[in-house]
């Protein structure tokens, strides 16, 4: 048996290390990144510190448009997968590796897992909405992370037998990773205490596109540090770094930028944050599971088991609401429960992959034989 587990973006590192793991103790996988994000920063630093080993194949697909991204995927994994053969492909979230990765396999036969099956934003204007609505209707098993993205899944038709309730892989990097992740050092770094610092993200394209609603969210992290007498430390893709510049930007009050940091580095300061302002989907459930406040800097989210637990609030990108939403959730007891899992998601993944694999052969077509000889 072998699985080919597919990464190409540092939050798909993260949350698939638990799952590579449980393969390395079996002697499954076959890692292979898209090079979706290619610096050292974005991608090299993750596989370091979360222990994994370095990628069998690296398709080296750098930056580009959605399009271009999707379609050299599609191309250079097929020739991949032709070589491997693998029983199954694992895929993780919504981006368009997942995608690219999964349409890939989908056309060759090939069974694919969708591991954070189920979630939906209801927002199609957001390319990762469509991304994972498609990836989950091309896919063979669907690893819901909750009950409510697995009623989700069936309400969309998704064959019971396809869907699993297995937890986020998130919580099993967490508790992995946290000891390793006390570092009293990085709050020296910066110049902060720990519970005396707000921690920040912004990347999606639906704020760093439009620049009414990236200067109001500057805007309003300014806002909500001044009010709650606490800097606020903003961790920037780089894209967000080259459009504030464009945009002659500027960064007010307590708002520092960070340079770019590790996963241990970043899970440190996460912990010991007073409160999470973000536009990221995995940060909300890491914000959850650590017990920090969340403000999340859109008008919507995917997880929205956050928000039911009393764990995070919408500000979308209005400075006014997006300091309400700072100072009301500042103020709450952190005693929320963890709606997303118990830690065991990724041997849990596994163990199904293993028992469903032995039933469910590679399916080709004649044509599909031919296809899948390398040249």
């Amino acid at each position: 048996m072998k699985f080919a587990v597919v990464v190409g973006t540092r939050p798909e590192i993260i949350k698939m290390a638990p799952v590579v793991r449980a393969c390395v103790a079996q002697r499954l996988p076959c890692l292979i990144h898209t090079g979706q994000h290619y610096s050292f920063e974005l991608d090299g630093v993750f596989f370091q510190e979360c222990g994994l080993p370095a990628p069998h194949y690296n398709l080296e697909v750098g930056s580009g448009s959605a399009a271009y991204q999707i379609g050299a995927i599609i191309t250079r994994m097929e020739t991949v997968l032709a070589r491997e053969r693998p029983n199954v492909v694992l895929v993780e979230g919504d981006t368009n590796s997942v995608l690219g990765a999964g349409l890939a396999a989908h056309k060759l036969g090939i069974p694919v897992g969708h591991v954070e099956a189920g979630l939906r934003s209801y927002d199609r204007s957001m390319p990762e909405e469509i991304n994972r609505i498609l990836t989950d209707h091309c896919s063979d098993y669907l690893f819901a992370p909750t009950a409510r993205a697995r009623d989700i899944l069936l309400s969309e038709g998704v064959a019971a037998e396809r869907v699993h309730v297995t937890g986020n892989t998130i919580v099993d990097e967490l508790l992995f990773q946290r000891p390793r992740a006390e570092r009293p050092e990085v709050f020296h770094r910066f110049d902060v205490e720990r519970g005396r610092f707000a921690l920040a993200t912004v990347h999606r394209a639906e704020n760093t596109s439009d620049e009414g609603r990236l200067r109001g969210i500057f805007q309003g992290l300014a806002d909500a540090g001044r009010a709650l007498d606490v800097p606020v430390l903003v961790a920037l893709h780089p894209r967000t770094s080259a459009r504030l510049s464009m945009l002659g930007i500027s960064v007010e009050g307590g708002v520092r930028m960070l340079p770019p940091l590790g996963y241990l580095d970043f899970l440190g300061l996460h912990a010991g944050a007073a409160l999470m302002l973000t536009d990221s989907g995995g940060l909300q459930e890491e914000a959850c599971c650590l017990r920090v406040p969340c403000v999340t800097l859109r008008d919507n989210t995917e997880r929205p088991e956050s928000v039911d637990v009393g764990a995070n609030l919408l500000s979308g990108a209005e400075p006014g609401r997006i300091l309400q939403c700072a100072q009301a959730m500042i103020a709450r007891p952190r005693d929320w429960e963890n709606p997303f899992g118990d830690g065991r998601s990724g041997q849990r993944i596994v163990a199904l992959l293993t028992e469903g694999a032995q039933t469910a052969p590679v399916k080709t077509t004649a044509t599909d034989e031919r296809r899948l000889i390398p040249t």
